[in-house]
């Protein structure tokens, strides 16, 4: 193990290697951020989707700095049925190890090719390891600031880039090693980092938030929409989408779009129309379209159609929680669990592993035809979606 300068009389963080480089932004080291709020978060996530949308795979790594945490975890999809491996562990004298349990990050070259590996483990049959690189370079999303119910205390400020690309590698199901090919998958990723909701267990002195995680998430009407897709016209040109939509009680709340281009060049979306449908039993997204008022003029609009059945739900990942755990969450110097569900839209397994997940889309604007994930929460009766209370789950 290496060791890291720390003075005991000193208020200035230990020095780690990140240190030795010439990239500080604030006066203190690396081993410090510039707040001591528990929420603080930077994370990793990435989907690997087949086009066909009969296989999918998951990745997600999250630091939480001012609670010693690293923890992680690993998915695969298969027709309905999902493997889930999870990882948690004491951040200890190196937070420059990107890696918990069985999990690893591997940055290869920044913004543009990255690694992601779930070894062989004893929780699940599970195992896979996928590089991606890049088709778009990364995009930033609208900061997400957003303040607690009560007007005083800042909930949310996170910022996150996201990127599209291709996997390239294997994954492993039960023994059976399966390669993961760029003409027939696709990949999404982002990293975010800030003062991050719903992270770690409620702490019952302070005034639980309504918007995430708490008994009362989804309380009414509630909709959440984050979606990444990328599109090919026949001449080889490729744009990009992103949006990312949340409303309560039918005011929305939060909205990020935008058109993207293989430049790097943004075109910034005014508002977000989705008109999209969904299964009243499961909440599982049917297609629909898209529309995309932008800001200097015009509406774009985009047929979305769902490849498949198989998606990752991001419940056992622990994005909501989960059985009672959360991100963030202390839980020693190493953890690791997992678990298998059959059928991932059993309506007993969907209540316990909510209703969020990526699901596989093929998009089309005019001859332009690609491909994307969709991440859905429809909470509530909402008679136009043909969508009842009685229905309703999280």
């Amino acid at each position: 193990m290496r060791n890291f300068v720390r003075n005991e009389m000193s208020d200035i963080g230990q020095l780690i290697a990140l240190d030795e480089h010439l990239n500080h932004q604030i006066a203190d080291t690396f081993a410090s951020t510039a707040t001591s709020e528990h929420s603080w978060t930077e994370k990793i996530w990435s989907a690997m989707v087949r086009r066909d949308g009969t296989m999918s795979i998951d990745f997600g790594l999250g630091r939480y700095h001012n609670r010693g945490v690293m923890d992680g975890w690993g998915a695969v999809a298969r027709g309905r049925s999902q493997w889930t491996v999870r990882a948690s562990r004491e951040l200890r004298d190196d937070p420059m190890i990107t890696s918990v349990g069985p999990l690893t990050y591997e940055i290869i070259e920044p913004l543009h090719k990255v690694r992601y590996a779930l070894a062989k483990n004893d929780i699940q049959p599970i195992a896979y390891d996928i590089t991606f690189t890049s088709d778009m370079p990364p995009f930033f999303e609208d900061r997400h600031k957003q303040r607690e119910r009560d007007g005083f205390r800042i909930g949310s400020d996170v910022i996150r880039y996201h990127q599209i690309g291709t996997p390239q590698g294997w994954v492993e199901i039960e023994g059976e090693r399966i390669e993961v090919r760029p003409e027939d998958w696709t990949e999404y990723r982002d990293h975010s980092w800030g003062t991050r909701l719903d992270v770690g267990a409620h702490n019952p002195d302070i005034r639980p938030t309504s918007d995430f995680g708490d008994v009362k998430f989804g309380e009414g009407e509630f909709v959440l929409i984050w979606s990444p897709f990328m599109l090919v016209s026949p001449d080889g040109e490729k744009i990009a989408y992103h949006f990312y939509y949340q409303s309560k009680q039918g005011r929305i709340f939060y909205s990020s779009g935008y058109r993207n281009h293989p430049d790097g060049t943004q075109e910034k979306v005014a508002r977000v129309r989705p008109e999209l449908n969904y299964d009243d039993r499961t909440r599982r997204l049917l297609g629909g379209r898209v529309h995309f008022d932008m800001l200097q003029g015009g509406t774009h609009t985009v047929e979305i159609e769902v490849a498949g059945e198989t998606a990752v739900h991001l419940g056992p990942g622990l994005y909501l929680g989960f059985d009672g755990k959360k991100h963030g969450s202390w839980k020693g110097a190493l953890e690791m669990d997992g678990e298998m569900f059959a059928d991932t839209l059993d309506i007993p397994t969907l209540k316990r592993i909510r209703q969020v997940r990526d699901c596989p889309i093929t998009v089309r604007e005019g001859d332009a035809v690609g491909h994307g994930i969709m991440e859905t929460v429809i909470h509530g009766s909402h008679p136009e979606l043909g969508l009842t209370a009685a229905n309703s789950l999280i």
